[in-house]
């Protein structure tokens, strides 16, 4: 870990310097809150930074316990059930109460409420005479398509689930700005909704009634940590009150539909003169670039630096080397969306524990190859090197590894394109990289923006191939490659 630090910080880009840090979690109406805040602060004197797209609730939730965010745009609904279900909290009050003893605080509401609904289209929905949620319980034949978090939250599906005594199988979990499509594409029947979407309208979607009550109301608050300033807290919370449900609507419509960005919509909204960076499709892409090569290759030389010496002790222990096989085994089946996701408390958010999650998902390919290619030498030329009496050492340098060579390589291109590949997922957790564009695209359903971080990363893969099919030429003996 220690190398990992040492790497990051010695090729790290100069990051912006900010006395606050206001987070968003991968959704439009978050991020637009969450601009609101970073300009609100700006223009009171603040330096800010926003750390746009970190994925969803407990993400967030920890880096603004661990400190890694100072603020950022929350529902008291996803408070009371989902974060703090356990707690038994009745009311604000009892909240703000809890919320302190954790070195939190919260604003007062900011005026909108954006509940959880299920929503089908409006044809559909009256063809079948479905009105409400209880309605559904006659056509267990529906398709339902649902946000991942809501699948799984305390608020969501299961509990959904029991009080309608919902029995429907084919029920999916998928990106929330996916549904949509799927609803458009009639591979869906009905899915989540938030009830600020522009979508709706635009689809002409029809809501169920909750005729149980199920879902609770989620006011929109913003969360920041006690100890920012009294000043910044200030800022705040002149927010309270001050965003109706239509205008939040009206300002989804606008990043969603328009196309128009966060920036320049919370400017607008907010009456600031706000210097807003004009980017080429080439400089965003190049800026991308960078900050995917210095993921990928701090990530792969710690691995490789690590690995060939697991690699090689392995090979000489055959105890040692079931054990380290297994171990480097166990990390690759981990999820790479979960290994990310498990770095977070150990080292926050940001690059570093996207650098560690790769470099630990590096390790298996060159272990294994190493391990592998030093086994597969021929028992009677290992004999003659010692009857000609060379040292362990020389033996291995001179003979043995030059023999493995070709396998070695073969398992350092393997881990070069799946960590280039892995890396897009590093923009959940603040990473940056190719993947920032990729859920940009999918979150506003732009393919063209998609595409900016999808072929670049396809590209320098097929490069990073290339390349290693080059080294062959120099670390390959001759004769291997003959």
């Amino acid at each position: 870990m220690r190398l990992l630090l040492i790497l990051a910080l010695l090729t790290a880009p100069t990051l912006q310097a900010a006395e606050l840090v206001v987070g968003s979690k991968k959704f439009t109406e978050s991020i637009l809150l969450a601009e609101l805040a970073k300009q609100k602060l700006e223009s009171s004197g603040n330096s800010v930074l926003h750390r746009k797209q970190l994925g969803g609730t407990r993400v967030l939730w920890n880096a603004l316990l661990g400190g890694e965010i100072d603020a950022y745009p929350e529902y008291t609904g996803t408070l009371f059930f989902e974060i703090l279900a356990s707690e038994d909290i009745k009311d604000l009050i009892g909240l703000e109460a809890h919320l302190n003893a954790l070195n939190l605080s919260m604003t007062p509401p900011l005026g909108f409420s954006n509940n959880y609904a299920l929503g089908m289209k409006r044809e559909v929905a009256t063809k079948l005479g479905i009105t409400k949620i209880s309605d559904l319980v006659q056509h267990p034949e529906l398709r339902f398509g649902f946000g991942n978090e809501f699948m799984d939250r305390g608020d969501g599906w299961p509990s959904l689930r029991r009080r309608y005594g919902l029995h429907h199988r084919n029920v999916r979990g998928l990106d929330h700005d996916l549904a949509y499509r799927g609803l458009d594409t009639d591979t869906l029947d009905l899915i989540d909704l938030y009830s600020t979407d522009a979508e709706i309208q635009y689809y002409d979607l029809a809501i169920l009634d909750d005729d149980l009550e199920h879902f609770p109301e989620y006011r929109a608050v913003y969360l920041y940590r006690s100890e920012i300033s009294d000043e910044a807290a200030s800022v705040l919370f002149d927010f309270a009150g001050s965003l109706s449900t239509q205008q939040m609507i009206e300002l989804n419509a606008k990043a969603k539909l328009e196309r128009i960005s966060e920036e320049e919509i919370a400017a607008e909204h907010l009456q600031l003169k706000v210097a807003i960076a004009d980017e080429s499709t080439l400089q965003r892409i190049w800026k991308r670039t960078l900050e995917h090569l210095w993921l990928v290759g701090i990530s792969l030389v710690a691995a490789i630096l690590i690995a060939l010496p697991l690699g090689i002790a392995a090979a000489q222990n055959d105890r040692l080397g079931r054990a380290v096989l297994a171990v480097v085994g166990i990390v690759q089946t981990i999820p790479s969306l979960a290994l990310l996701v498990l770095m977070i408390p150990f080292f926050g958010i940001g690059t570093f524990p996207a650098i560690v999650a790769l470099f630990l998902y590096s390790l298996l390919p060159i272990v294994r190859n190493t391990f592998q290619g030093l086994r597969d030498i021929s028992p009677e030329l290992i004999e003659s090197a010692e009857a000609l009496g060379l040292p362990g050492g020389v033996r291995l340098r001179r003979i043995e590894l030059p023999l493995a060579s070709r396998s070695i390589l073969a398992g350092i291109k393997t881990s070069t394109v799946i960590n280039i590949g892995t890396a897009t997922l590093g923009a959940l957790i603040g990473a940056g990289g190719y993947g920032q564009p990729i859920l940009t695209g999918i979150r506003l359903d732009d393919i063209s923006l998609l595409l900016q971080g999808a072929i670049p990363a396809a590209l320098m893969a097929l490069f990073a191939q290339a390349l290693f099919d080059l080294a062959d030429r120099f670390f390959v003996p001759r004769g291997l490659r003959l």
